[in-house]
């Protein structure tokens, strides 16, 4: 949700769905795999998307770590943020193990791991942002 308190169509709705534990991707005709709020296929232009339940893992494809942050991020800082297979997806997010606040080392999430994706809230400014939790 934006600071003004409206929702961003799309992404607030799978932030949502992530929460209630139904995540899900957006998957076209052709069978490519997009997240909310893409609104068609842009390798085919197909505009018929339907949501599909993303897959319970992950599998980390690369890592970095975050030292100095942008603004809303400031506080946060620092962090490690991933990119993980989820299926047909590629999921970005802040690296956590559950529990903990402020996320994991980099020496403690390595490529090729499994990963399960979360909601939480960013430090600097509460925002929820998406998690990579290792499985």
């Amino acid at each position: 949700m934006s600071d003004d308190g409206t929702r961003d169509a799309g992404y607030d709705d799978f932030l949502d769905a992530v929460e209630a534990g139904e995540p899900y991707y957006l998957e076209s005709p052709s069978g490519n795999g997009w997240l909310p709020p893409q609104q068609f296929d842009p390798e085919t232009g197909e505009r018929e998307l339907t949501e599909e339940p993303l897959p319970e893992t992950g599998e980390v494809l690369t890592k970095t770590v975050v030292n100095v942050a942008g603004p809303s991020f400031a506080d946060d800082a620092p962090y490690v943020v991933a990119v993980a297979q989820f299926g047909p997806v590629r999921l970005t997010g802040q690296l956590q193990v559950e529990g903990q606040k402020r996320g994991v080392g980099p020496e403690e999430v390595e490529v090729g791991q499994e990963v399960a994706v979360g909601v939480a809230r960013n430090e600097t400014e509460g925002e929820r942002v998406v998690v990579l939790e290792p499985v």
